[in-house]
C-alpha cells in the first residue's frame, strides 16, 4: 500500500495541478470515451499507456485474455459484457478494440493447462477460447502456436462481439466500428487487423 500512497501523492504533487481542469470537466459533465477497448489484465500491458490517451477518452475493460464470451443474456454473473452494454449502450462509444499482446498467460493456460495454483475459474474462462485453440494447433507448428492462438483469440472475441444485438446493429448502422489489435510487449509494436483477416504492422 505504501507504493501506491507515493504514487498518488506523486500525482498529487506532479500530474493534478495541470490535469485538475480536465478532471472537474469530466466530474460535472460526465464521461464520453470514444473508445472501448478489451485487453488483457496483463500488468505489462496498459492501454492508456500505450495509445497516449488522457482521462475521459478509453473505456476499459480488462480480463484474463482479453476474451469476449458470446451473448447469453442468464442469470449468470457477467462482468464482462455487462461493461460491454454499458459502453455500448448507455455512453454509445463509436469504436471497440480487441487488443490482444504477447507472452499472453491465459493463452499458455489455453495451451497448456492452466497452473495449479489458478484452475479454480481460468480454466472455465478459458473454454471460451477452445476454438481459437482448435484452429491453431490444426495447422500452426508447436513452436509459433503462442503468437497464432493469441491472434486468433482476438479474431475469435471480435465474431463474439457480434452475436449481441445491439453490438451487430450499431455496427451495421455505421455507428460503430470494431478493431481487433495485438501488441508486443518486448518491442514495443502494435499489428492491426485489417478488412483482409490478417494482422499487419500498425
Amino acid at each position: 500500500m505504501n507504493r501506491l500512497l507515493e504514487g498518488y501523492r506523486r500525482f498529487r504533487a506532479e500530474t493534478w495541478p495541470e490535469a485538475r481542469a480536465r478532471f472537474e470537466e469530466l466530474a460535472a459533465s460526465g464521461q464520453r470515451p470514444h473508445t472501448l477497448v478489451i485487453a488483457c489484465s496483463d500488468s505489462r500491458v496498459d492501454p492508456a499507456v500505450i495509445f497516449g490517451a488522457g482521462p475521459g477518452e478509453l473505456f476499459v475493460i480488462r480480463n484474463v485474455a482479453n476474451l469476449v464470451p458470446p451473448f447469453a443474456p442468464d442469470g449468470a454473473y457477467h462482468g464482462t459484457s455487462a461493461a460491454l452494454e454499458f459502453g455500448v449502450r448507455v455512453l454509445q462509444v463509436s469504436q471497440i478494440l480487441v487488443m490482444g499482446h504477447a507472452m499472453c498467460g491465459g493463452v499458455t493456460a489455453l495451451l497448456n493447462g492452466a497452473p495449479p495454483e489458478a484452475r479454480d475459474f481460468v480454466p472455465a474462462w478459458m473454454r471460451i477460447a477452445a476454438e481459437a485453440r482448435r484452429r491453431v494447433l490444426e495447422c500452426t507448428p508447436v513452436e509459433l502456436a503462442q503468437e497464432a492462438c493469441e491472434l486468433e483469440a482476438v479474431r475469435l472475441s471480435l465474431a463474439n462481439l457480434r452475436t449481441f444485438p445491439w453490438v451487430a446493429e450499431a455496427e451495421a448502422a455505421g455507428s460503430l466500428q470494431l478493431h481487433g489489435a495485438h501488441f508486443a510487449v518486448a518491442t514495443g509494436r502494435l499489428m492491426v487487423l485489417g478488412a483482409d483477416g490478417a494482422f499487419a504492422q500498425a
